[in-house]
């Protein structure tokens, strides 16, 4: 397959190298440093955890959509505040009749994306892994998880998965990715944002990763409260979530380690812009369209908004001490 990664950091490098490796034709869309490395030294990805393995694959690396040949999928894994520059970069590489699998945290990517590429041409998915752009050309595997979840999502969902989602699920169990192609990518998507929207919210609000946060009961009911805000959400969207799902977050959140800190924190103490919008944001709009009231989530909102473009890194002296020096990431 001609595949092209728009957003080729720690997510999209990660899978877009391992579909390199098992002989697809990557195009590589970065910037910057990181576009540089890729094009003199290739892309390398290390595993920290498990069996050590590290790669490198020589593919092609362009800053510009039209130097992308025309792919038969792009994937999009770019950081939803950076849309407003990445979406029209998109248009320009899903040219034709080009697929597009976004990998975006939250809700709303494929709304977005449908203001630049036909509706019909976008498949929905999550990604469940800990990777990190640990130095330009260079993406570190930092948990054991590599997962995608996908499917239709715009008018083709049904009873059977359609033949463009078989092929590319074949195309990533060729390349050793975990793939779990769906009928309807709606259902998982709002699955793992019950989780994920609170996990951010609760984690970058306190400056803290999730074990001080789990291990207190008042801290851990109002989290619980939180996701079950989100489920109301999706549930008033006509979102066919399964029963039990808050006490699957629940024993899900107790199994990760005390050390995990959501994206959102990383970006925030980093001083970078953060997913604000696209996360708790998204939650608290869709709410007051349905007339539901999520108390906890808003409140959390109105308190990392101010964030939402980043922060100046003389601001964030008093929390580095709250920055573990050894810490996971989860997305």
């Amino acid at each position: 397959m001609q595949v092209a990664i728009v957003g080729s950091g720690a997510v999209g490098g990660y899978f877009g190298a391992k579909l390199a490796r098992a002989g697809h034709d990557v195009t590589f869309v970065a910037r910057g440093l990181h576009l540089a490395a890729i094009r003199e030294r290739g892309l390398t990805v290390r595993s920290t955890t498990g069996d050590f393995e590290e790669f490198t694959v020589q593919a092609r690396a362009v800053d510009r959509g039209e130097d992308v040949p025309a792919p038969d999928v792009a994937i999009f894994a770019v950081k939803s505040y950076s849309n407003a520059e990445a979406l029209p970069l998109l248009g320009a590489v899903a040219r034709d009749r080009a697929l597009v699998l976004t990998l975006q945290n939250g809700v709303d990517s494929v709304d977005e994306i449908a203001g630049f590429v036909d509706r019909d041409r976008v498949l929905g998915g999550s990604t469940y892994v800990a990777t990190a752009l640990a130095a330009p050309g260079l993406v570190e595997q930092t948990g054991t998880h590599q997962r995608i979840v996908f499917g239709e999502v715009a008018g083709r969902t049904g009873r059977r998965l359609s033949e463009r989602v078989e092929r590319l699920h074949q195309a990533f169990i060729g390349a050793d990715i975990q793939s779990e192609p769906v009928v309807d990518a709606r259902v998982p998507i709002w699955e793992k944002f019950c989780y994920l929207a609170p996990f951010a919210a609760f984690t970058g609000a306190a400056r803290l990763p999730i074990g001080g946060l789990w291990s207190d009961p008042t801290t851990r009911q109002m989290m619980v409260a939180a996701f079950e805000e989100v489920e109301t959400v999706a549930r008033g969207e006509g979102v066919s979530l399964p029963d039990g799902l808050v006490d699957r977050i629940s024993k899900y959140v107790d199994s990760i380690p005390p050390t995990t800190r959501s994206s959102l924190l990383i970006d925030l103490q980093q001083g970078k812009p953060i997913e604000v919008e696209a996360l708790i944001g998204a939650v608290v709009r869709r709410a007051a369209r349905l007339g539901s009231a999520v108390p906890i989530m808003s409140a959390l909102y109105a308190a990392l908004k101010p964030h939402a473009s980043g922060v100046q890194r003389s601001l964030l002296g008093p929390l580095r001490f709250l920055t573990p020096l050894r810490s996971r990431s989860a997305r």
